[in-house]
């Protein structure tokens, strides 16, 4: 018993610094594009001031609308008020915008968080990767994420909802069946031990098509276990 124990902490381990590694190098390739912007940022003005000097002003809304277009791939769209949210949620939806998926996230974490970042690394980034794997399996216009975050009372909630292939999904063994096929989902099992750990609550939900993950988790002010805010079932 205690040599499985070993196995399953060093898997764990091993899990966490992989997912670590994997969000570092997104927020990294995200900002890296973000500085190649910035240099380019001086050229961009040259030349607008070289077309407006010459009148052609259709050339000027025209290279105004490229790099609008460019400017969207690299902007940080989300300010949550936690940095590790912002790190993780940022470079998920570059990550997801690059393959074609459209994300809606509203997102507001105004309060310090009960929970380590590593903790926080681990929900937010698996809810995102299973959402973005799922929706690969969809036609390009029918691909959709929302993401709320948001205090509930004393709790912070947190809610994924995806389009997936396939209508309702199944579950086995009391839990919804991976996409990714036998020997994945490890990293939900994750999600569901740290919510559970941190006294928090959790449902996932499969209707019509939608997949839905809504999470309540206690702030350091919290003492007792939370129960779901009206409304959640």
């Amino acid at each position: 018993m205690r040599l499985l124990s070993r196995l399953v902490d060093r898997r764990i381990a091993a899990y966490q610094r992989e997912l670590i590694e994997i969000h570092y190098a997104e927020v990294e390739n995200m900002y890296r594009q973000m500085r190649g912007w910035r240099h380019d940022y001086h050229n961009h003005i040259q030349l607008l001031k070289a077309y407006a000097a010459q009148g052609e002003w259709d050339a000027v809304l025209a290279y105004l609308d490229e790099v609008e277009t460019d400017l969207a791939t690299v902007d940080t769209v989300v300010k949550t008020g936690n940095a590790m949210a912002d790190a993780i949620l940022n470079s998920k939806i570059s990550l997801a915008r690059a393959k074609q998926i459209e994300v809606r996230v509203d997102a507001s974490i105004p309060v310090e968080l009960a929970l380590s970042e590593l903790d926080l690394c681990v929900i937010l980034g698996n809810l995102f990767d299973n959402a973005i794997e799922a929706s690969l399996a969809l036609p390009r216009e029918e691909r959709l994420i929302r993401v709320y975050l948001d205090m509930k009372g004393t709790q912070l909630y947190i809610s994924f909802t995806n389009f997936a292939a396939g209508g309702k999904r199944s579950k086995s063994g009391g839990r919804f069946t991976s996409t990714k096929g036998d020997g994945h989902g490890f990293g939900l099992v994750r999600v569901d031990t740290i919510v559970e750990r941190l006294g928090g609550w959790l449902s996932r939900n499969s209707e019509d098509g939608a997949f839905t993950t809504e999470i309540l988790l206690p702030i350091p002010e919290r003492k007792n276990p939370p129960s779901a805010p009206q409304g959640i079932t």
